[in-house]
């Protein structure tokens, strides 16, 4: 994979991705849900606030949803239509599209989510006392992590994708990995386990970059938590890079 070869592949991935049904609404959805989620969250909070930046920063969770969502459509649609054919045909070097697709995926996920975090801070300024100020560490760290969050979710959902070759079937099966460690912890009784499911899961684990007070109760810590979502993410694209090159369409 040359450089002049991924400029090409980036360049055409992009026009596919702008294109693409939907995709502008997906956008904004993202931008839409996690703010305007973010906001309710806030405004049901009464004084004392444990964690402002976290609450503030809780739309997140929904929003993630429509980021999967993203990454599923960014090659699912390909392989619904029998696009990926010409795609491959145009560019052979599937490391390259792979690539590509990742890095065009990433920077639309991360201008989408930089205007949803800031946003969601900027509420949460607003309606929760004593919220801490955008420029404020620990909330710059917060809300840096979520965007680097929703990017990381896309991306797993990508390699879901090429993985398993269908945008229905990818699209559960990422919703699926992002929720259903929570969703475990609410159901298992043992703290103990629950503690265990909060370190492996890529949701729970994920999320705890954007905690900005008793850290040291976290099951992880912020940065280690989003490494766990790195390895889930990187798994996937590995995953899906691999089928990509092995399997004709």
């Amino acid at each position: 994979m040359n450089a002049r070869t991924l400029r090409r592949a980036c360049r055409a991935e992009w026009t596919k991705l702008r294109t693409e049904t939907g995709v502008r609404w997906l956008v904004v959805a993202l931008v839409v849900v996690t703010v305007a989620v973010g906001a309710a969250t806030s405004s049901t909070v009464r004084p004392p606030v444990g964690d402002p930046a976290r609450t503030a920063l809780g739309g997140v969770a929904a929003g993630q949803a429509v980021a999967a969502v993203l990454g599923v459509l960014s090659a699912g649609g390909e392989y619904g239509t029998r696009m990926i054919q010409l795609t491959l045909a145009a560019v052979p070097d599937r490391s390259a599209v792979l690539a590509a697709k990742a890095a065009v995926l990433s920077v639309v996920v991360a201008a989408a989510g930089t205007v949803a975090v800031a946003g969601s801070l900027a509420a949460g300024k607003v309606l929760l006392p004593g919220a801490p100020a955008l420029t404020d560490g620990p909330a710059l760290r917060a809300g840096f992590g979520s965007v680097l969050y929703l990017v990381l979710v896309a991306l797993l959902a990508l390699g879901v994708t090429l993985a398993v070759r269908d945008s229905a079937v990818a699209s559960g099966a990422a919703l699926t990995l992002l929720y259903l460690f929570p969703l475990l912890s609410k159901v298992v009784a043992d703290p103990w386990v629950q503690r265990q499911l909060a370190r492996v899961g890529p949701m729970p684990a994920g999320l705890a970059v954007q905690a900005t007070t008793d850290l040291s109760r976290l099951p992880l810590g912020p940065w280690a938590g989003l490494g766990v979502l790195t390895l889930w993410a990187a798994a996937a694209v590995l995953v899906g890079g691999a089928v990509l090159r092995r399997r004709d369409v």
